[in-house]
């Protein structure tokens, strides 16, 4: 009989062990969740950052921290997600910089990869737009390509390095056959104040940050890489309607955690995800500037990180890229 309970209790011990988790899995979030956002505040991707916090703590109930942790193009803040606990209670806004092409470079590596990730969600996405000065003699993107093919050489374009934007443009240069030059700028924003100072005639940037520019006419623009017509650029064709077919380049970003979190505590964090910006009047929040929300499942999300890193890493290493 001893034996027998002895036995009894054991068993019954090690159902607690399993079930305790599982509990705990099932309660989440039991205290605060932090969402290192891997840039400064005040960006694009700190916007998106705080936008997925406000949702998921209407949905449970429970305080979601953006933590900003920015430098080295994402890396720093990445890194420090990868390394975290995997319990669900530190998140990353994961996005195309670092997390697709940042591996494509050969040096410096970032100490982390994409298999130290479960990828739970991409959020939006939204296309670069290539801008010129309203002085520059191209009205239009076949124009655009005609001009720069008759003058190799002679269009300079504002470059922040490896950026959505210098790899669009260097993506372009491969599959249209341009000659183009890199200007390097620390950032998008004095690039584009040159543009608009016609200090250099052009430059691809996020359709965020140009739009109260294309709208007042200070700069025209002449195409976009997305896959449609984006609706805030209704008159702006594709890169891909232009002449050349397939031709996509976008910035996203999306919700990620260290690999490891528990899938019961992804589950719910996909399905939160997609009930948040699958309601009209949250999406009409991003669509007010030009993003196109996803709210992919999981396992759609994880495929289109891989697809990513494929594409750039082949940009990269096709233009002998090197990141400054």
């Amino acid at each position: 009989m001893n034996r027998r309970r002895a036995a009894a209790l054991a068993a019954a011990l090690a159902s607690l062990f399993v079930l305790a988790p599982a509990q705990a899995q099932g309660d989440y979030p039991t205290k605060p969740v932090k969402i290192i956002v891997p840039f400064p505040p005040g960006g694009t991707s700190d916007v998106m950052g705080r936008l997925i916090a406000e949702e998921l703590s209407k949905q449970f109930g429970q305080t979601f921290i953006v933590d900003n942790k920015g430098g080295a193009g994402g890396a720093i803040g990445t890194e420090q997600a990868a390394k975290s606990p995997a319990d669900g209670y530190t998140l990353l806004l994961s996005g195309i910089g670092s997390n697709a092409v940042i591996h494509g470079f050969a040096s410096p590596r970032p100490n982390y990869t994409e298999a130290d990730f479960v990828h739970i969600s991409q959020l939006a996405a939204g296309p670069n737009v290539l801008v010129v000065h309203p002085s520059f003699p191209a009205k239009n993107f076949k124009e655009f390509v005609a001009w720069v093919k008759a003058n190799p050489g002679k269009f300079s374009y504002g470059q922040v390095s490896a950026s959505s934007g210098h790899l669009t443009t260097e993506y372009l240069k491969q599959t249209a056959g341009l000659d183009m030059v890199g200007i390097p700028y620390k950032g998008g924003g004095p690039a584009l104040s040159d543009v608009l100072a016609n200090q250099i005639p052009g430059m691809f940037t996020n359709q965020d940050a140009v739009l109260p520019h294309v709208r007042s006419g200070k700069v025209r623009a002449l195409v976009v890489t997305s896959a449609e017509r984006n609706p805030l650029y209704p008159e702006v064709p594709t890169v891909a309607e232009s002449g050349y077919p397939g031709f996509t380049a976008v910035s996203w970003t999306g919700l990620s955690a260290p690999r490891g979190t528990p899938k019961a505590i992804v589950d719910k964090l996909e399905a939160a995800m997609i009930k948040a910006f699958s309601d009209p009047a949250t999406r009409a929040r991003l669509e007010a500037n030009g993003f196109v929300v996803v709210a992919s499942k999981s396992v759609d999300y994880t495929r289109f990180v891989a697809s990513e890193v494929a594409r750039w890493t082949q940009v990269i290493r096709a233009g002998g890229l090197k990141s400054e």
